[in-house]
């Protein structure tokens, strides 16, 4: 099991709100879950994988939650592919750059 010494990079996940505390006004699907938090910052203190930990973020706050991952990575996503967006593409460098109606 991985422990997090104090001052070691970490991510940890907090549920901020459960269902049942979700907003009124808020979509059905949106009511049915809660609403998570993960957030990157400087353990406190030292924790194991699993345990709570306190971080410190980048801007100074304090947030307490369950320790996932020490120095977690970075992972960047822009999503499925989407074949419209392929067509799209055409049509507008058609529009913008070609074309009889486009000089």
């Amino acid at each position: 099991m991985s422990v997090a010494k104090k001052g070691d990079w970490v991510q940890v996940h907090q549920i901020v709100l459960k269902p049942e505390d979700r907003a009124p006004q808020v979509p059905d699907d949106t009511k049915a879950v809660p609403l998570e938090l993960w957030v990157k910052g400087y353990a406190q203190h030292e924790a194991k994988i699993g345990g709570t930990v306190e971080i410190e973020t980048v801007t100074g706050r304090k947030v307490k939650g369950e320790l996932l991952e020490v120095n977690p990575k970075y992972v960047h996503s822009f999503g499925e592919f989407v074949p419209e967006l392929l067509k799209i593409d055409a049509q507008l460098k058609e529009i913008l750059y070609g074309g009889e109606n486009n000089e």
